[in-house]
């Protein structure tokens, strides 16, 4: 389970024109901005990735507005492990679980989760949080996450195992992000 002072969020290249061309474009940006939220009520380190920006374009205004003090860090890798740093980033965190949200799932953010599986992180993906241009690619994607050995999780479900009690104000600010 996912445990607040072990985990970092990474948001993946919800950039430009490719963001509106996302299956349940909507949902996603919806979804995307209660997670980022939630996280930063949670204290959660964000990393943020960008897809050259150059030529993709910037995060989209709705998901940058929940960002904001967090520098994008640039790569031209489809995974992020492919920056250095990015690397330092998420080592200098301390943290061995990763929560990951972005698109594509079938390229940038599959590859990124492949990649830190492999390194020995313990990775969730917040299905509801990821998407691609066609139904088919996502599915694709979270499908061959999973056998990567990543464990699928919902925006609700993540934001909720790390508050793991129902008392306080910060479950009471992070339910209000839900409802």
């Amino acid at each position: 389970m996912l445990q607040q002072e072990n985990t970092v969020l990474v948001v993946v290249d919800v950039q430009g024109k490719l963001a509106q061309l996302m299956y349940e474009r909507e949902a996603l940006i919806d979804n995307l901005t209660k997670l980022i939220r939630g996280a930063r009520e949670l204290d959660l380190p964000i990393l943020w990735l960008e897809q050259v920006p150059e030529k993709l374009g910037p995060t989209v205004p709705e998901v940058a507005e929940c960002l904001q003090g967090i520098h994008p860090i640039p790569k031209s890798s489809f995974s992020g492990c492919g920056n250095m740093e990015f690397m330092d980033d998420i080592e200098a965190c301390g943290r061995k679980q990763v929560l990951v949200a972005g698109i594509e799932a079938h390229v940038c953010v599959y590859q990124t989760v492949a990649d830190l599986v492999r390194l020995g992180y313990e990775v969730q993906v917040a299905v509801d949080a990821v998407s691609s241009r066609t139904a088919a690619n996502r599915g694709l994607g979270i499908e061959r996450m999973r056998l990567e050995g990543a464990r699928p999780t919902s925006v609700e479900m993540a934001l909720f195992e790390l508050l793991r009690v129902a008392e306080g104000d910060r479950f009471r600010r992070v339910s209000a992000l839900i409802k």
